[in-house]
């Protein structure tokens, strides 16, 4: 019943609030023996977001981002959203591996909006009870002035200011080093370094990067899509990371429905931000 999800959920994170329909989904999943049921097989629930009618297209996802802005959203507000979605589902993944108060998430951030989803989810995780340690893609002392403005840039100046160690690693062997001492007992790994509008093979220092968070044991969740996957595709453009969940947001990509892109993805969740639906009112369904 829908007392028994939220009673569950109330358990496992702590919450006192309601909770939201992603995480309502996973504890479903444990409620039914993994087997996944609509709302109204449970006696009811809040009604799901609105999404678009199909995968989207990398040009789609972009033109949504961008018609929503026209709409009046606004990016650091997106980000916002997108931060909180993607740390419902970072402690989905953590509930499940019965991670304590106090565990260590390691989040691998690039300069981007990926990065920036990353560094709001440092900061809820924080306020949940959990340790957030961020991989800096670069160099922090490189940034420029507009940067640091920006949605991303505001979001890792908070970070900073507010306790969360962030370290910058200029290579893979950096974060490899990282990622075997200091960091070793981290308990899952976020990527959140190249997004969906990613086209040419992965080079230089990413390369490196993707390559040490596929060494490292802990389990792994892509923010949006896997780094180096092509999103139209599903192939990995040289080389992606090997996620076991992906949070992507607002609707799927297209290249997940390519049977080779599971093996980059993991499990996907639709993650909602709260983008008018009028941003995608031009797609149709195929």
């Amino acid at each position: 019943t829908q007392s028994r999800v939220d009673e569950m959920l109330c358990q496992r994170h702590g919450r006192l609030c309601a909770v939201t329909a992603l995480s309502r989904r996973a504890v479903k999943r444990t409620l039914a023996t993994k087997t996944m049921l609509s709302w109204p097989a449970l006696g009811g629930g809040r009604p799901p977001f609105a999404m678009p009618p199909r995968a989207l297209s990398r040009k789609e996802a972009v033109y949504v981002d961008n018609r929503s802005y026209e709409l009046g959203a606004t990016g650091i507000v997106n980000m916002e959203n997108a931060g909180l979605g993607l740390t419902d589902v970072v402690l989905d993944e953590l509930a499940a591996l019965e991670a304590s108060s106090g565990s260590t998430v390691v989040i691998v951030a690039g300069r981007g909006n990926n990065g920036g989803d990353g560094f709001v989810l440092a900061r809820h995780l924080v306020l949940r009870g959990f340790t957030a340690k961020v991989a800096f893609c670069g160099n922090r002392g490189q940034c420029t002035d507009g940067y640091r403005t920006g949605d991303a840039g505001v979001n890792l100046t908070l970070i900073e200011r507010t306790g969360v160690e962030v370290e910058d690693v200029t290579d893979g062997e950096v974060l490899t080093l990282l990622l075997k001492s200091r960091w070793r007992d981290a308990v899952l790994i976020v990527d959140a370094m190249l997004g969906t509008g990613l086209e040419g093979e992965v080079r230089g220092p990413y390369r490196g990067w993707i390559e040490a968070v596929n060494a490292a044991p802990q389990p792994k969740v892509a923010v949006d899509i896997p780094s180096g996957l092509d999103c139209d595709t599903g192939l990995p453009l040289g080389v992606a990371v090997k996620a076991h969940c992906t949070a992507t947001f607002i609707g799927n990509k297209r290249g997940f429905l390519k049977p080779v892109a599971s093996e980059y993805t993991g499990r996907v969740d639709v993650v909602p931000i709260g983008v008018p639906a009028a941003s995608w009112s031009h797609i149709t369904a195929e």
